[in-house]
């Protein structure tokens, strides 16, 4: 494992993170306690430091599992959670992953991360992130001032917000990172889904901001490992079940370009991962871990063999092309398309 520092903090962090959301919520399958718990471990065993879960992931669950996993080693640990959705008074109303009402009113934001820090059973958030924040909390500065106070007094030690749930947005994150003096920003970014990752990123830069990055779906829903066929099912209450088929055959075609990527030494899941290291923005990257395993492969791709200069130039060339493959636009919640101006 390789570790990486938020630039201008003392945060550092693990270059492949655990997501607890594939253990806590059953959209990756059903985790009993004892098998997340011991996943977990097995994870901090193999040099895995950063813990990334949000209050709504199983109406607490997440946050209680980093909890009972890490009992005595808080300080050997980075605990990124998020705030914002409503549990409390809607968790029951939930229905697969469709969204229950969001808050982010000062007042509940500070309860949620009182709430947040007694299931941890900590002192402190080492990254409270604004789960997937619209445009009203982006230029709300009462949001940004309430974040400010809470790391003033030592319940927080570095804020961010985190985007989605579909793979967006684009000006909510642009604004984020020009206008917000935020460690870190949550996104979806991998090779086959570039867009809009890769145009957030750029505005940090562009703005000269030293905000960095955490990736979620690294590997397009699984995409990226490179073992689905036209023949895969996945069960009923997978997330993934409810995607079109031509999301899957599509996705093959083009996964069958990037074979190049896999040697001995390194697996098509592994080279995903080091295409996303290549960028110096990136602090960490989150794949979905949901047995052993893929746990192994993922958390040993920082030791694999680093990407060469002539293989990120094929990859952009088979992106920028679509790999070839005439398929719908994807469609997106917000604004996508750059506007000139």
């Amino acid at each position: 494992m390789k570790y990486r520092t938020y630039l201008n903090t003392d945060l550092t962090v693990s270059e492949v993170g655990f997501g607890l959301w594939t253990v806590s919520t059953g959209w990756w399958g059903n985790f009993t306690e004892a098998q997340a718990v011991a996943l977990m471990r097995k994870a901090f065993d193999l040099g895995v430091t950063l813990f990334d879960a949000a209050d709504t992931y199983g109406n607490g669950v997440s946050e209680e599992l980093i909890a009972k996993a890490f009992p005595d080693k808080r300080d050997q640990i980075v605990i990124a959670t998020k705030v914002g959705y409503d549990f409390v008074h809607h968790g029951t109303e939930r229905r697969g992953q469709r969204e229950i009402p969001q808050d982010f009113s000062p007042e509940a934001i500070r309860k949620a991360t009182d709430a947040a820090l007694n299931r941890l059973r900590t002192d402190r958030i080492d990254l409270l992130q604004l789960h997937n924040i619209r445009m009203e909390q982006v230029v709300d500065d009462a949001v940004w001032e309430t974040l400010g106070e809470l790391q003033r007094a030592g319940k927080v030690r570095y804020y961010g917000a985190a985007l989605g749930p579909a793979i967006g947005w684009l000006y909510e994150g642009m604004r984020c990172v020009q206008e917000r003096d935020i460690t870190s920003l949550q996104h979806i970014y991998n090779i086959l889904e570039q867009h809009p990752g890769r145009p957030i990123q750029e505005s940090a830069v562009n703005a000269g901001k030293d905000t960095m990055f955490l990736i979620r779906v690294t590997h397009s829903s699984g995409m990226l490992e490179g073992h689905y066929t036209p023949d895969t099912q996945f069960p009923a209450n997978d997330h993934r079940n409810h995607r079109p088929r031509s999301w899957l055959l599509n996705g093959i075609k083009k996964v069958e370009q990037l074979r190049f990527l896999e040697s001995p030494n390194r697996t098509l899941g592994q080279a995903a991962l080091q295409w996303l290291l290549r960028d110096a923005q990136v602090a960490s990257t989150l794949p979905n871990i949901y047995n052993e395993q893929q746990l192994v492969e993922f958390a040993t791709a920082p030791d694999t063999p680093e990407l060469t200069d002539e293989d990120m130039v094929r990859i952009e060339s088979l992106y920028a092309r679509n790999f070839g493959v005439q398929e719908e636009p994807a469609k997106f919640k917000g604004t996508m398309a750059l506007v000139a101006g």
